[in-house]
């Protein structure tokens, strides 16, 4: 393993993109309430970006938040240097965790998808995935952590999903590769899976009809929630789980088994 001699913060650091709203909220919350500090990423709320560092302070932990549009590759380099420097408030050089969330969806039946449909689940859930990584992996301490969020629909088929299913299958490949490229670092990738969660990703807060599919799908029987799977990511992550790499864990409820 490469020598990593950089002056360490006292605290787990981790990066979360879209972290000021949904799962990746619950996410950075349920890491400080481990005492894990965060440096998450917002698109345009930055009120509900402040909001999350005010709530993270309250459970006495540390929280930065970065604007960064995922789908701008060109942005990246810009965002580490950012990255870097608010790691040093923070009293390191490197962060231990990474947190691939941020995303968008889409619900279309192949014949009415659109190659510009396609193309921006590409450079959300694909490309700014593959190069946002690749940017930050010098940042990444040896032992440290990466989680890929996936999503049930790469097991099972629902119509209108295909390229938003297609993505995220994607992902699931690139965490097995990305694992072994980077074990003699001994950093450890793994895919979450969550099932259909009720947040402003997707329609089930006002799809009644979705709503009772969703729940008659999963074996608990109802709808998932951002903390049914923001604190077993925290969770994930601790030092606990050291041992388990290059696998997709489902956090879904019981969907469709």
């Amino acid at each position: 393993m490469p020598a990593d001699n950089t002056v360490r913060s006292t605290h787990k650091i981790a990066i979360v993109t879209g972290g000021s709203r949904g799962l990746g909220r619950s996410t950075v919350i349920a890491l400080a309430k481990r005492g894990v500090h965060s440096i998450f990423t917002y698109n345009t709320n930055r009120a509900e970006a402040d909001k999350v560092v005010g709530a993270v302070r309250e459970l006495g932990a540390k929280a930065a938040t970065i604007q960064l549009d995922v789908r701008d590759v060109k942005s990246f380099d810009g965002f580490v240097q950012k990255a870097r420097s608010t790691l040093a408030d923070l009293g390191a050089e490197r962060f231990d965790h990474l947190v691939n969330n941020a995303g968008t969806g889409l619900h279309k039946l192949v014949p009415e998808t659109t190659e510009e449909d396609f193309d921006q689940l590409v450079n959300v859930h694909l490309k700014g995935v593959f190069f946002l990584t690749q940017k930050l992996l010098p940042l990444l301490a040896n032992g440290g952590r990466i989680v890929n969020i996936s999503t049930g629909l790469a097991r099972f088929a629902v119509p209108g999903t295909a390229a938003y299913a297609m993505m995220k299958a994607g992902i699931e490949a690139f965490t097995r590769v990305l694992a072994k490229e980077l074990g003699s670092r001994q950093i450890t990738v793994n895919t979450i899976a969550p099932g259909a969660l009720e947040t402003d990703f997707n329609t089930l807060r006002d799809d009644a009809n979705l709503r009772r599919m969703v729940e008659g799908m999963t074996a608990l029987g109802r709808v998932g929630q951002a903390d049914d799977v923001g604190p077993m990511i925290a969770a994930f992550l601790s030092e606990e789980n050291r041992w388990v790499n290059a696998q997709r864990i489902e956090v879904s409820g019981g969907m469709n088994i």
